[in-house]
């Protein structure tokens, strides 16, 4: 079965990533094509490591959608896939349209909420006029794939509703990584205390109440370190916020760091305070290690954790709620190590590549058939 991918980019990112895993994890079967539209392109080694073929468009605006149509058509006439997997936005609407036009079989995908109301409140005038025509090109072109896959249930139901989709056309498979590289996470660095946090760089990762918990909490705990490893356009807000609230020496903004889940095993305790988020790569990897956990309480984060089982809680949007979760995990850490070993089997039986990639490529079988 031959499929080719298509993606925006093949930059650092959770979408980018979860393809590159699950493609190393295919049968000898399926032979792949990748498919990017720009040129950024951190991750290029890492799939020119799985030994699939390449293509790059390049495009250098970022809507040439005639162009990008136009190229993709002939990749499809030259590649003859017998069925397209396309993620994210831009990604998703050149495919639908090449697809549609060469009659090619397309599996559109779900890897964020992008409609909730959070995102909405973001955009305001010029912006939100620019969200909402956004949105209508994507529901109006919904109707082309043959099927979806959604990384989470819940994401699969709110994109099923805003963008008018049956349910019955969505298959949810997580994202998933190698558990055998994840060894079990011991409590070796005592002083000081870390919390490690990792993500890009945006506003909705929930970075202004973990600073804002983080600096209160270090009032009480001298002895405590906040380790941020992720890059974007929030940089700038948050440098203001921990100068503002004279935390220089203990957050500390290490930018983009390759496989910066190995961090993890120089830290104390993964906080994910994300606001809305995917299902999360990151937080399943934190999991594998069986680190200790503060997430959030958005749905898709807890189809990964259960408060009080495999993970700390805190209200979405909360810095005061943030700020207990983040007392207690210190307060009473060696229960906390326990909650984290239990992460780590569910986890490994719930999340492994193996498991996810099986399922992704029995699910294509089934739409080419």
């Amino acid at each position: 079965m031959k499929v080719l991918f298509t993606i925006d980019t093949l930059q650092q990112g959770g979408a980018e990533q979860s393809i590159a895993n699950i493609i190393r994890n295919f049968s000898n079967n399926i032979d792949v094509t990748i498919l990017y539209f720009y040129p950024k392109a951190d991750l290029l080694s890492t799939y020119q490591e799985l030994g699939c073929n390449i293509i790059a468009m390049n495009l250098t605006g970022k809507y040439q959608w005639f162009k990008a149509i136009k190229g993709m058509k002939k990749i499809i006439k030259h590649e003859c896939p017998d069925i397209v997997v396309s993620s994210l936005y831009r990604s998703n609407i050149i495919s639908r349209i090449a697809c549609y036009i060469t009659n090619t079989k397309l599996v559109g995908t779900f890897v964020d909420d992008s409609y909730n109301i959070e995102r909405r409140k973001t955009f305001k005038g010029f912006s939100l006029i620019k969200y909402q025509s956004t949105w209508l090109l994507d529901r109006l072109t919904s109707f082309i794939p043959i099927h979806w896959i959604s990384n989470s249930i819940c994401i699969a139901k709110q994109n099923a509703t805003k963008l008018g989709i049956a349910a019955s056309k969505i298959t949810t498979i997580y994202r998933g990584r190698d558990s055998n590289i994840f060894i079990q996470w011991r409590n070796e660095k005592e002083n000081p205390f870390v919390f490690i946090c990792v993500g890009r760089l945006y506003e909705k990762k929930g970075y202004p109440e973990l600073i804002s918990a983080f600096a209160k909490l270090s009032h009480t705990h001298n002895n405590i370190k906040l380790h941020i490893y992720g890059e974007g356009t929030y940089r700038t807000e948050m440098e203001n916020q921990i100068e503002a609230l004279q935390m220089n020496n203990k957050v500390i903004l290490f930018g983009n760091v390759n496989e910066a889940w190995k961090k993890i095993y120089e830290s104390n305790c993964f906080v994910f305070p994300s606001r809305f988020e995917g299902f999360s790569g990151a937080l399943v990897e934190a999991m594998m290690t069986g680190i200790p956990i503060i997430s959030s309480n958005i749905p898709m984060n807890l189809e990964a954790v259960e408060n009080n089982k495999t993970a700390l809680v805190h209200q979405v949007k909360n810095s005061d709620d943030l700020y207990v979760k983040m007392n207690e995990m210190i307060a009473h850490f060696s229960s906390m190590i326990e909650m984290g070993k239990r992460a780590r089997e569910i986890s490994i039986q719930k999340f492994d590549i193996k498991k996810i990639a099986n399922q992704y490529e029995s699910l294509l079988y089934s739409l080419v058939k």
